[in-house]
């Protein structure tokens, strides 16, 4: 029985309905390829079951004949090859397990690129900086994913390089991988490819995952995954870019867009949080046809799902691209206010049962929570220390730790403060009672992970500096580790000291809230009549 699958394939059931064969993402992928139509780049799914198999007994013996073939066909359809040295086949290597595991698992992005097709890449774009960078970037990230190489090993590329620099730099970069690794990246593609394919299996088993599947009580067995996609480039000159976007605002559950946009970049370079993206609002000024086209395609994939989506897209030289679709996380108060409001819109009418059974009692006792906080929630300006972006609602106060292993040993309330978080935090996350980062946006590791767990988050505070042990802020102030703040991860303030609610402010923000939580406790029978 086959083990791969084209994003085409017809399962004769909705590819959405087989999350359990194909992982969320490529039955997110095959869904909005056969069901809707829309732009994904054409690829093909490695089946969960072959990543069951491969930890259990090894790569299975007819992988490699089906994954030629499936290349193959991929070539055909795209009139380029797999390590043409004169216009390239680049591929990206993603995986995607049964249940959502935001930045757990592993990516390989530019993968069929050496110091030949590199050239071709180069020739047929018309761009020597672009093709460059992406070799840059496909060694960085093949080094570091599947060759074991530690970031901190590399050098990063000077801003102010040229393109001569940026190929010295790469020819310098290959040279420290050969030598930390103690082997060259191959330049074989299939080689590479299989040995991307290998890591992102090799991924399930990493310590971050494990311990966000402990943290989210996921099947140890499950596995994942793996999506082999034609490449498409956010960072192919002015009129490209990337970014991740909810159809709704997962944090209030507003109807409108929310998310991050990154102007010549690789969607790597959003979800890492490392990079100072734009609102996702900023692409209509940026690329106002390809803005106008996202928001028809949110709708599109709202009312296909009937339920907030969370999307990964890219632009290319203009030209809209779907990358992933996902039900989106989302807080307790959002979801309260998306469930209501879903129920309420005629195009996809949620039935009372499906309501309730979107907002449980625990979530619906968190929501009340966050109301209640929002009702007494004060500003100390004298205390304020910096102000960041709102990624998850709820304010908290703890100690400042530096470190996921200072949170995950710490035996009372802390707040992880960080540059950013990366997956290998994760355990840390999970023990911090609110998360606090400088660098990063809306829909970075650290806002993904926050909202996903109800933990309250300020992401993106750039008038902050991390300096040894100590957060310093631009007006000088200081907290060192062992001091207390408190965040607000729905406002993005953050003061010095434990700020206690007090007793005016939001109310404007619990007046209209309020009536959707109403409206759920009246369909549960808790209260006979609906507010006037």
């Amino acid at each position: 029985m086959t083990g791969v699958y084209s994003f085409d394939h017809d399962h004769g059931l909705p590819a959405r309905e087989l999350g359990h064969l194909l992982g969320g993402k490529g039955a997110g992928l095959a869904e909005m390829t056969g069901a809707l139509g829309l732009a994904v780049p054409p690829g093909f799914t490695i089946a969960v079951p072959v990543c069951r198999e491969y930890l259990s007994t090894g790569w299975p013996g007819s992988l490699d004949d089906e994954l030629r073939a499936h290349v193959g066909r991929l070539e055909r359809a795209l009139g380029r090859r797999l390590g043409d040295p004169d216009d390239p086949l680049l591929v990206a290597v993603r995986s995607g397990a049964p249940v959502s595991m935001p930045g757990m698992l592993d990516t390989v992005l530019n993968l069929g690129l050496n110091d030949d097709t590199v050239l071709g890449l180069a020739r047929s774009s018309g761009d020597e900086r672009f093709a460059w960078d992406s070799y840059r970037r496909f060694l960085v990230m093949f080094a570091t994913t599947v060759m074991g190489v530690e970031e901190h090993a590399i050098d990063a590329l000077p801003d102010d390089a040229s393109v001569d620099g940026l190929r010295a730099h790469v020819g310098a970069l290959r040279a420290t991988i050969a030598d930390r690794a103690g082997r060259p990246v191959p330049a074989d593609p299939f080689d590479q490819l299989r040995e991307a394919i290998e890591a992102v299996f090799r991924s399930w088993g990493s310590r971050r995952a494990r311990a966000y599947r402990a943290r989210e009580a996921i099947d140890e067995t499950l596995g994942t995954g793996c999506n082999v996609q034609a490449m498409v480039f956010g960072n192919r000159g002015p009129n490209s870019g990337t970014g991740v976007v909810f159809t709704r605002d997962p944090a209030t559950g507003e109807a409108a867009p929310y998310g991050d946009y990154l102007p010549c970049a690789q969607g790597e370079d959003v979800v890492a949080g490392t990079s100072r993206t734009t609102p996702i609002a900023h692409l209509a000024e940026h690329l106002p046809g390809a803005y106008a086209e996202l928001t028809a395609t949110l709708r599109r994939l709202e009312l296909h799902y009937r339920d907030i989506c969370d999307v990964e897209f890219t632009v290319e030289d203009g030209r809209l691209w779907l990358l992933q679709t996902r039900i989106g996380k989302r807080g307790a108060v959002a979801a309260v206010r998306i469930a209501v409001e879903m129920a309420d819109d005629p195009e996809i009418a949620l039935s009372p049962a499906e309501v309730l059974d979107r907002v449980p009692e625990e979530l619906l006792a968190r929501a009340r929570a966050e109301i209640d906080a929002a009702a007494g929630a004060a500003d100390d300006d004298a205390a304020l220390l910096a102000t960041g972006l709102g990624a998850s609602p709820g304010r908290v106060s703890g100690r400042v730790v530096l470190t996921a292993e200072d949170a995950l040993t710490a035996d009372d309330d802390v707040v992880l403060v960080r540059t950013s978080t990366s997956p290998e935090d994760v355990a840390g996350m999970s023990a911090a009672v609110g998360i606090l980062t400088t660098r990063g946006g809306l829909a970075s590791h650290a806002a993904v992970v926050a909202r996903g767990w109800g933990v309250p988050a300020v992401v993106g505070a750039e008038r902050l500096t991390i300096d040894g042990q100590e957060v310093r802020a631009e007006d000088g102030r200081t907290v060192w580790a062992g001091d207390t703040i408190t965040i607000d991860g729905g406002s993005g303030r953050v003061w010095v000291g434990a700020v206690a609610p007090g007793a005016t402010g939001g109310a404007s923000t619990v007046a209209e809230r309020l009536p959707h939580l109403l409206r759920i406790e009246q369909w549960a029978g808790r209260r006979e009549v609906s507010p006037a």
